[in-house]
């Protein structure tokens, strides 16, 4: 078990995993709540505009987190990680998305789709050498979508060719969160298009080997501290040794690895709500019209209550969720569930914010905006809203 002790809060670099004891999960859920609030209010919020209006990647904000043991957090402490559970990933990535999503982004993305799956996948030498290194701040990339298949993974166009004691890739990855910064990226290509996802495979690809070009940051709506980019492949070697999991597994290791993901996507969700409740309230207590207070107003009580009821009944939602997930049971449904609501709740509450402040909800030097912004994209990536309603009505439909 890990515990964090009151003086971490004093000292936010000191490793996580420096701290070890008997204590309750719900102790060590409490201290790694404390601590990375204190990291967002101290080292986010204060650069957190600038960083959106930049759109410039976070590298010393990443490094820190690295330092403090958020990068490798499920990962094994023989390969420099946490060995911490999902609703501990989940309560990070809300409190640091509270003060920018796109550091939550990723924070969330490399440690549940790039540390996470070669923790789970990868062989003893493939821990040792792609991550052990990236648990320190480095991040990976999760190279799956293409622009003719994003809900439809298994229409993947990426080829891979087997040369016997390698395989030559070749084809386009899109939407890959980090892909300027990552040096490694897991690529999922097919062996064979007519076998559709039976053909699929995980690559562990060197984005420095010839013939990999990353393409430019794309000029993103949100989160955009949070690089995204094309990953080109034109005839790149990948020796068979860099095979993730098995031949042929690689649509299976990427639905179970999303499926996480989805946990840390409605985490950044829960993450946005409730900086906009925490903004909405703010301004609220400070703002008088009609000689009283926002505050004290009906109408502006009423858009806080359901601010509030939303968020913490979806906060609920995701944290059944990661409960699964950490007892080994069954989380596919519980997690669209959670994904689908917090999402809805980000939005909702992000658009609360801005109606609540009114124009100043709308300029760029109050925060309300990028929290309108950022909501968005929580409804699309992971599985968009109506992948996730298909996830559950299947889920429903077989238990009942």
């Amino acid at each position: 078990m890990l515990f964090l002790p009151k003086t971490i809060m004093r000292r936010c670099r000191a490793p996580i995993t420096r701290y070890l004891s008997t204590s309750s999960q719900q102790v060590v859920h409490r201290d790694v709540k404390e601590l990375c609030r204190k990291f967002t209010n101290t080292e986010i919020v204060p650069v957190a505009a600038s960083l959106d209006r930049s759109g410039k990647y976070p590298e010393k904000i990443i490094k820190k987190l690295g330092d403090m043991g958020l990068m490798g957090m499920t990962v094994s402490k023989d390969f420099n990680g946490a060995e911490m559970d999902y609703t501990s990933v989940s309560i990070a990535v809300e409190e640091l998305s509270r003060g920018c999503a796109g550091t939550g982004a990723i924070v969330s993305i490399h440690n549940i789709l790039y540390a996470d799956i070669l923790n789970t996948h990868g062989t003893e030498k493939q821990k040792n050498t792609f991550l052990k290194p990236y648990t320190s701040g480095r991040p990976g990339a999760f190279c799956l979508s293409e622009s003719e298949a994003g809900s439809d993974v298994a229409n993947i166009q990426t080829v891979a060719k087997d040369n016997g004691s390698h395989f030559v890739l070749n084809g386009t990855k899109s939407w890959v969160t980090s892909g300027i910064e990552a040096d490694i990226g897991i690529v999922f290509a097919t062996i064979d298009k007519e076998r559709k996802h039976k053909g699929i495979t995980a690559f562990i690809v060197p984005l420095n080997s010839h013939g990999v070009e990353k393409g430019k940051p794309e000029d993103k709506l949100g989160i955009r501290a949070s690089s995204t980019c094309q990953i080109n492949l034109k005839d790149v070697k990948v020796p068979v040794e860099n095979i993730l999991g098995e031949v042929g597994q690689g649509f299976k290791i990427a639905m179970q690895q999303l499926n996480k993901a989805r946990l840390g996507i409605a985490s950044q969700a829960l993450g946005i709500a409730q900086a906009s409740l925490e903004q909405t309230v703010l301004y609220a207590k400070e703002r008088k019209q009609f000689g009283k207070r926002l505050s004290e107003l009906q109408a502006v009580k009423i858009r806080i209550a359901q601010m509030a009821a939303r968020i913490e009944g979806a906060r609920l939602l995701v944290r059944k969720a990661t409960q699964l997930a950490d007892e080994g049971k069954p989380f596919v449904k519980n997690a669209a569930i959670g994904k689908l609501m917090a999402s809805e709740t980000a939005n909702f509450s992000a658009n609360q914010c801005v109606q609540v402040m009114g124009g100043m909800g709308f300029v760029r030097n109050m925060p309300a905006e990028r929290f309108y912004r950022d909501a968005r994209i929580t409804e699309i990536y992971g599985g968009v809203t109506d992948v996730q309603m298909m996830i559950i009505a299947d889920q429903v439909l077989k238990e009942l």
